[in-house]
């Protein structure tokens, strides 16, 4: 029995680990291994009880009994069943108790993870309470501005402006008919519980007076009256919505009808394109109308894909609309989003089994996974429309461009075909012209060559007189030189005479002394130091001075002028500046050398 309770107290410990993981598999396994236990217990107290029968009291230790002894043998005792009944009978109810509380634990589990989910529910949809709410006050201000703003401009906003009184006036005369005496009511009732409670809790003498019977006609009288003012407000929803999917599908028929003839419809700026070629312009629209059709096969392909996944659903529309909603309102960033969107599924689709969930689930899957590659191959078309009709813009205007090239230059090659035609004709012209004037030329050379020769022949027999009057005169002038060359000639040697004369009478006469034209003179020996005093070598600079010296500098009265000024602290002033400049040098410049610094 010891044994007993000791595993029953590590089962009860194995069930309350077991209940903090809040798991329903984990309470499965530890039930299942309660029953285990539970079964080898009661086999170990069957054998409790015959292991002491079966062994010999001569030998304990021998636990093999010949066959041959059998039931007649006197080492065996009878079996005391009565005492194994109650063993049994003990065990089974410890194995109820604990089945029972590993029930209470599964209870109190599934209570607190249906908590936990609910309370996860509950963050998410106040989360996107709050984001529609945001969503419908932005719609309302906005619509109302449209309606403010274009209402004076067209009187169809106008009557929706008056539809919106006339509907905000219904909503407030629904109010006071239908919510004021539902508010008045539960007022009334919870004065009067609050009174009945007083009384019960002895914190009031006085017992009220309830007519119970009144209060229950009132309760179902206004159940009544809020059920058939719902029933009338349910039909009258149902109308509008018939009405509303009725105008749903003409919008999506003509829109589908406008779709396809605006996707095939050639852009109005391919058509408008002022292109010189008109092959051009034709090859850029087929090409355009290539890849629209293109475009648009893919599309209607994409299109049917989704329709299929349309006509293969067998829900409801009600049903699709409440899925799709309740998926869209967990983010994709959520933990266990899949659980939760599931069991909030599963709460408003209890028609639905989890596996039909799971397969509308991938299908839904599918369904958006299209949706999202026609919504891809919208926006890839038209990204691929403007670029087209942008590169056939630009292919225009180089189209344009090389075609008013091409005219500037045939224009251009006329202008000079023109040219070259009037310089062809000019220069016809001209050389008839000049050959006019070169056979007169001509002429006029051959009358002036004729006029020339007589004149050269007269002019010949002149040069003839004239050469030998020159040769005349030649002669006589060389007769006349010789006569002067011989006088000259007499002339310098009665000079020679006198000069010699002269030089007789002066003449000195001094001793031959060869070696004094190559002995020192007074200067060499001075320059060498040859003959000096010390005292003549020490008064000596010690280097050549090439620049002026202390007195020549101070003797210029610039210098002293400059000095004075600037012990009177104004050599900065202009009025130095320009009595310097008066100042003339002790020895004027150069005219080249004259400097220009203190010209004003």
């Amino acid at each position: 029995m010891t044994l007993v309770r000791q595993l029953r107290r590590e089962l009860e410990e194995k069930v309350l680990i077991e209940r903090s993981g809040s798991d329903g598999s984990n309470l499965l396994r530890a039930f299942e291994y309660s029953q285990f236990s539970i079964n080898i217990i009661f086999a170990f107290i069957i054998w409790s009880q015959l292991l002491p029968l079966v062994l010999s009291p001569a030998d304990p230790d021998n636990l093999v009994v010949p066959a041959r002894n059998a039931l007649c043998s006197q080492k065996y005792k009878p079996v005391d069943y009565e005492h194994l009944y109650e063993l049994a009978a003990e065990a089974k109810m410890a194995s109820a108790q604990i089945q029972l509380k590993i029930k209470k634990a599964e209870q109190v589990s599934k209570i607190s993870k249906e908590q936990m989910l609910l309370k996860q529910h509950r963050q998410v949809w106040w989360q996107e309470y709050k984001r529609l709410s945001e969503s419908r006050q932005k719609a309302e201000e906005e619509i109302k501005t449209f309606l403010d703003e274009e209402s004076h401009k067209n009187n169809f906003f106008f009557d929706l402006r008056n539809l919106e009184l006339k509907l905000s006036r219904e909503w407030d005369t629904y109010q006071t008919d239908a919510l004021a005496p539902v508010w008045q009511l539960k007022e009334d009732l919870k004065l009067k519980l609050t009174k009945l409670q007083r009384y019960l809790s002895k914190e009031s003498c006085r017992k009220p007076k309830i007519n119970s019977t009144e209060v229950l006609q009132q309760i179902k009288f206004m159940k009544k009256q809020q059920k058939a003012i719902l029933e009338g407000l349910i039909l009258e929803s149902l109308a509008l919505e018939r009405e509303l999917e009725e105008f749903k599908e003409n919008a999506l028929l003509h829109s589908s009808e406008e779709k396809n003839g605006l996707f095939l419809a050639v852009p109005a700026e391919l058509l408008s394109l002022e292109c010189p070629y008109p092959d051009l312009k034709a090859l850029v629209i087929k090409e355009y109308q290539e890849l629209a059709s293109s475009y648009w096969a893919k599309l209607q392909d994409v299109d049917q894909q989704l329709e299929a996944l349309s006509r293969n659903s067998d829900w409801k529309e009600e049903d699709q609309w409440v899925f799709q909603t309740v998926i869209n309102q967990y983010p994709s960033d959520l933990q266990r989003r899949r659980t939760l969107y599931l069991d909030m599924l599963q709460r408003y689709l209890p028609h639905r089994s989890r596996q039909e969930l799971v397969v509308h689930e991938k299908a839904w899957d599918r369904w958006h996974s299209i949706r999202n590659q026609r919504r891809a191959l919208l926006l890839a078309w038209a990204q691929l429309r403007k670029a087209f009709v942008l590169r056939a813009v630009a292919t225009a205007a180089e189209a344009a461009a090389a075609h008013e090239e091409e005219v500037v230059l045939a224009n251009s090659r006329q202008k000079q075909l023109e040219i070259c035609a009037d310089l062809k004709a000019k220069l016809k012209k001209y050389w008839a012209e000049k050959e006019l004037k070169w056979q007169e030329q001509e002429e006029r050379d051959l009358q002036h060559l004729e006029e020339l020769k007589k004149l050269m022949a007269e002019q010949a027999a002149k040069d003839r007189e004239r050469v030998r009057f020159q040769q005349a005169v030649l002669e006589q002038r060389l007769q006349q030189r010789k006569e002067q060359a011989l006088l000259r000639a007499r002339q310098q040697q009665h000079r020679e005479r006198r000069l010699e004369a002269l030089r007789q009478q002066v003449a000195v006469v001094a001793r031959l002394d060869p070696a004094r034209a190559v002995a020192d003179t007074v200067a060499s020996k001075a320059r060498m130091g040859i003959g000096s005093k010390e005292e003549f070598e020490l008064q000596q600079p010690l280097f050549r001075l090439h620049t002026y010296s202390e007195e020549q500098v101070i003797s210029d009265p610039r210098l002293r002028v400059e000095l004075a000024l600037r012990e009177a602290g104004l050599h900065k002033t202009l009025y130095a500046r320009e009595v310097l400049s008066k100042l003339p040098p002790p020895k004027l410049p150069r005219r080249d050398m004259e400097s220009t610094a203190f010209d004003m």
